[in-house]
């Protein structure tokens, strides 16, 4: 995985609006790479401090992180069981929004 990706996913991540969720799916086809959702992951995971990574969970909806959990709710998002409510109301289509 390359560095230019890993800035492109970062980019994106960081457009994600406070209060509103994306996938690693959504963020991988907006970079231009489908079905590399499990790059976006890894790429998740050693992100600078001022990319949202909590905002980014899988596509069921559910936290791949339980730690993200109350930075979410701190944003108004309400999360049962590790998944987040309304999730497809709060989810946020880089490819439809930008």
């Amino acid at each position: 995985m390359d560095e230019i990706f890993k800035q492109q996913v970062y980019e994106i991540t960081r457009l994600i609006p406070k209060g509103r969720v994306s996938s690693y799916g959504a963020i991988a086809k907006a970079v231009g790479y489908p079905n590399h959702s499990r790059h976006v992951g890894k790429a998740m995971g050693g992100c600078p401090a001022d990319v949202p990574a909590h905002r980014v969970i899988s596509s069921s909806g559910t936290l791949s992180v339980p730690e993200f959990q109350k930075r979410l709710e701190a944003e108004g998002i309400t999360v049962e069981n590790f998944r987040i409510k309304n999730f497809k109301k709060l989810f946020w289509n880089p490819l439809e929004e930008l």
